[in-house]
């Protein structure tokens, strides 16, 4: 799985990870059963503490997304709980917010920016198609 950080964003980091865990859960990239990270192998892989992922982990089993069966890791929880409108809204406020701020870094103007999110939109669209 693969999660990037934002630093400055505002959100700590063990909320970055449950919600792109809830993101990749939702769009598909992961499934009910399928085992996630090792907490120890995703701190390495983020170059962050292991107790900031162990608290990610936490709040994802508290919520039902994940299940930690003793000896064997932590899994996708087979049915995990739907988002609600406000926890999807609380997920892509996040990453607007982080496009927004990488791309006045980078100095592209709103109006490219919307370009950009529609071409892209009309691309996935045509991939689905």
């Amino acid at each position: 799985m693969q999660i990037q950080l934002q630093s400055g964003v505002g959100t700590p980091i063990y909320l970055q990870i449950v919600n792109q865990f809830k993101y990749a859960i939702a769009s598909g990239r992961l499934s009910p059963g399928e085992e996630a990270p090792p907490i120890r192998g995703l701190a390495e892989q983020l170059m962050i503490n292991p107790n900031t992922v162990a608290r990610a982990y936490l709040e994802l089993e508290r919520a039902g997304i994940v299940v930690k069966r003793h000896g064997a890791g932590t899994f996708i929880a087979d049915s995990p709980p739907s988002v609600n409108k406000r926890q999807r809204q609380e997920i892509l406020q996040e990453r607007v917010d982080a496009l927004l701020a990488e791309a006045r870094q980078l100095g592209v103007d709103y109006s490219e920016l919307l370009d950009l999110l529609h071409s892209r939109q009309k691309k996935m669209c045509a991939l689905q198609s």
